[in-house]
């Protein structure tokens, strides 16, 4: 087949550091070319598979509401040039980029990382449209989109080679938090799980440069950085990544929202090591009685 993948141009596929959703895409783009499918990447500047890439916007999460809508515009363009030369167009992006194309006979699948708005699916599903599939990431997932069309559940997944399976730590391995470092993370929360249990913590990832978020870092995590008990590794590569996590006691997950999926969990089950998550979301789907615990909160 003649597939187009589609993503927002605010991080690169694949992404150098932080960007689970971008890494996935890449994932895709490369699994297509060995099944013998001809792929063409639709992604931001610095973008590239082995198929053939197509690059626009810029890779900046926080641009303006116009530079989203001159994206849009772009992508608009182009499928209405050549949605004509693929026989499925595979969109992890904004669901306006369809627009479109709704109604043009080329397959199409709507993937989503995490929940939809309901009203955009709703009017999507009004109008004239065909041979549309929208995917979620987990059965949570889908739960708060599927407002109207067909749905499926498609779970994330990573690239397990990049990975080192460790099945021994040492007796004093420190805990791990990964993941970007927003108060809905709970990072604030593996610092005192850390402190009352006396183990050492080493926290890794990138840090939001949101105010609220950022306000957050510098106010409530970096004052209890000692570079002793809590360490503060930065934004990690994959490499990095596994090399932390296969010498972690485990994976600390206390997140104070309804996790979509949750790629560091089963980036730490890649490596051996079990995670401790509080059950929200798709903690379920993910987490089971041999890979970690799940803890309820009030």
């Amino acid at each position: 087949m003649r597939i187009l993948l589609i993503m927002d141009p605010g991080i690169p596929v694949p992404p150098l550091l932080y960007g689970g959703h971008e890494r996935l895409v890449y994932l895709f783009a490369e699994e297509y070319r060995k099944l013998g499918h001809q792929v063409t990447l639709l992604a931001g500047p610095q973008s590239d598979c082995s198929g053939k890439t197509v690059t626009f916007g810029t890779n900046d999460l926080n641009r303006s509401k116009w530079a989203r809508f001159k994206e849009a515009v772009f992508v608009w363009s182009y499928l209405r040039k050549n949605h004509r030369s693929f026989d499925l167009i595979h969109n992890f992006g904004r669901l306006i980029y369809l627009l479109p194309v709704l109604n043009a006979s080329v397959n199409k699948i709507m993937t989503y990382g995490r929940p939809g708005s309901a009203r955009g699916i709703k009017i999507v599903n009004t109008l004239p449209n065909q041979n549309l599939i929208f995917t979620a990431c987990s059965n949570y997932c889908v739960s708060t989109g599927n407002a109207a069309g067909t749905w499926k559940t498609v779970y994330n997944t990573i690239d397990f080679s990049q990975y080192e399976l460790n099945e021994n730590v040492d007796a004093d391995a420190p805990l791990m938090f990964l993941g970007r470092l927003d108060r809905v993370k709970g990072v604030h929360t593996a610092i005192k799980v850390a402190k009352a249990t006396n183990n050492k913590l080493i926290i890794a990832g990138n840090i939001s440069h949101t105010p609220d978020n950022f306000a957050y870092f510098k106010t409530e995590i970096e004052p209890q950085v000692d570079n002793e008990q809590i360490k503060y590794a930065g934004a990690l590569n994959d490499s990095e990544k596994s090399n932390y996590l296969r010498k972690a006691k485990a994976l600390l997950f206390p997140i104070e929202w309804d996790e979509p999926f949750g790629m560091v969990m089963i980036e730490a089950m890649a490596c051996g090591t079990p995670v401790i998550a509080f059950n929200r979301g798709s903690v379920p789907e993910v987490v089971s009685k041999e890979t970690g615990v799940i803890v309820d909160t009030p």
